[in-house]
């Protein structure tokens, strides 16, 4: 079986430098960051607060007005999984990994798993008429990439849909060595996705769509108003 190192030395670096969809959940509508915490008459005096306690890879050209608004974007679509660490595919859970797609269908296809996989863990089973918001982010990746897209093609490990042993290990390396990430096949159908072990890479996140997934029969269906899509998905092909 190849192993981290192996699989590593025989992969190539690409110069990636475009735009990758972030999906995560979220409610369609939102609401002014401060109605909770302030009046009106006080946002401006939040709003200056705010400005000293944004995160240190954020930076903003925006009138200090608007920078709330944009911060939240930033912490939503790219500080979350830095400052969260959990473990998933490309990491053990001991450093954070962030997750794009190179199309909205295979966020979709990704999301849709994590979304069933939850439910079935929690209540041992999925249930009909289960809906979930969530919200796509585009963003911009400027990086030096691993790419291990070809290697996907022989090393059937690289995309086991369960068995992330692999996987972790070479995120795990990558991560200890400071690489600012890598290309893979999703685990989920035939799209591209992307590991990020850094947020300097990423930029100018802006809300691109929103979807709703809802269960009905053995299907998944991802319906989106923002532009018209509707993605229908087995779940049998998901958790398979």
């Amino acid at each position: 079986m190849a192993d981290a190192q192996t699989i590593l030395g025989q992969s190539k670096n690409v110069a990636f430098d475009g735009t990758v969809y972030r999906n995560i959940c979220s409610l369609v509508l939102s609401q002014d960051l401060f109605d909770d915490i302030a009046d009106p008459e006080d946002f401006a005096m939040a709003q200056a607060i705010e400005e000293y306690a944004k995160p240190p890879h954020f930076a903003s050209h925006q009138p200090i007005i608007h920078r709330p608004f944009e911060e939240a974007d930033w912490n939503d679509s790219v500080d979350y999984p830095f400052e969260n660490w959990q473990e998933s595919r490309f990491s053990t859970g001991k450093f954070g990994v962030w997750y794009g797609a190179s199309d909205l269908m295979t966020g979709v296809y990704e999301t849709a798993y994590h979304w069933i996989k939850r439910m079935v863990d929690e209540d041992g089973h999925w249930a009909e008429g289960r809906i979930a918001q969530r919200k796509v982010y585009s963003v911009d990746l400027k990086a030096v990439l691993i790419d291990l897209r070809t290697t996907c093609k022989k090393v059937k490990a690289l995309t086991d849909k369960n068995d992330y042993t692999l996987t972790q290990s070479i995120g795990k390396v990558l991560s200890e060595q400071g690489h600012p990430g890598l290309l893979s096949k999703s685990a989920r159908c035939d799209g591209d996705i992307q590991a990020i072990f850094t947020p300097r890479v990423l930029s100018n996140p802006k809300v691109s769509c929103w979807f709703e997934y809802r269960i009905e029969g053995d299907q998944v269906i991802a319906s989106s108003g923002s532009n018209s899509t509707s993605i229908h998905i087995k779940i049998d092909q998901l958790v398979a």
